[in-house]
């Protein structure tokens, strides 16, 4: 199921986020005041990729996500924008979830995530109904949903559905840091079923113990049948069946801020696959998004001039 597929639709479940972007240049000054540029923007890795997605293909893109009363009608107003269709639970108990981005407006523009996931991860098996895979091509999942026990459950409830339907599952593990709390074995049991895996190098190499990304691939599409690993100004590595069988190099950029460099590269990614294009192709077509991303503030693709 790791081929291209053609036309259809991409549905997108995942986190709905609000980011606070703080961009900063140099250490922050403990216990005083930092200079910075302060901006709230839409976000979340999962609305992220389906925005890209839709900026990058032809084809309808669906976004399902839990968000609380307190954002709901904003970011369904960002994700039209974006022409993205908006399938959002909005839950009565907990507020939409937030993260504060702060980024050092270095030569790097590296980035560091205060988060506070809200309702996001609240996601659970009675958000899902098996009618949502009615014409859909490819399923793809934020991987920030492995990360508690309801949206987990979703997981493997949304996984079964769209094995038996034909449908391909990618999923991209979203943070390293979670991972670790996770635990491996724990990760490598919950993506069972999923046809692509699309990690960032840090994260191929703490899910394989490898410092060397390459070899971190290739150990994980003995797992996966397609491993589609991003390495940012390196640019990814494709892996199939235990080996290496393509490097794409990145686009060369100026960044001036590197959130959703990757849920841009996924985006694009996915949308080239629906499109027709093999896996090699769609990871270039990746590279350019993800190049595209880092040029400007925010996870979201900039507005059309």
């Amino acid at each position: 199921m790791t081929g291209a597929v053609r036309g259809g639709t991409l549905l997108v479940v995942g986190d709905v986020i609000t980011d606070v972007v703080a961009r900063h240049r140099g250490p922050l000054a403990p216990g005083t005041d930092t200079a910075a540029s302060i901006r709230k923007v839409p976000g979340g890795a999962g609305a992220n990729v389906a925005c890209w997605a839709a900026r990058w293909g032809g084809a309808e893109v669906r976004l399902l996500g839990r968000v609380g009363s307190d954002a709901a009608a904003w970011h369904e107003r960002e994700l039209a924008a974006c022409g993205v269709r908006p399938l959002l639970v909005v839950d009565g108990q907990a507020p939409t979830g937030t993260v504060i981005c702060l980024v050092d407006e270095g030569a790097a523009a590296e980035r560091t995530f205060l988060t506070d996931s809200g309702a996001s991860l609240r996601l659970d098996p009675g958000d899902w109904s098996d009618a949502l895979l009615d014409g859909v091509a490819r399923l793809h999942l934020s991987g920030y949903l492995l990360f508690s026990a309801p949206s987990r459950a979703f997981v493997a409830v949304a996984v079964k559905a769209a094995r038996a339907r034909g449908v391909p599952v990618s999923l991209d593990p979203a943070s390293a840091g979670f991972l670790v709390e996770l635990g491996i074995d724990r990760f490598r049991t919950l993506v069972e079923g999923v046809d692509v895996l699309l990690p960032s190098r840090d994260e191929a190499c703490l899910l394989t113990g490898s410092s060397d990304a390459a070899q971190a691939a290739a150990r994980l599409s003995r797992l996966v049948p397609l491993v589609v690993a991003k390495q940012g100004a390196q640019g990814a590595l494709l892996a199939r069946s235990g080996e290496v069988c393509a490097r794409v190099p990145a686009v060369p950029a100026t960044p001036r801020d590197t959130t959703g460099a990757g849920d841009a590269f996924t985006g694009a990614f996915l949308a080239a696959l629906l499109a027709g294009a093999d896996p090699e192709q769609a990871a270039a077509e990746g590279c350019r998004a993800g190049a595209q991303a880092v040029e400007h503030i925010g996870g979201r693709p900039p507005a059309r001039a």
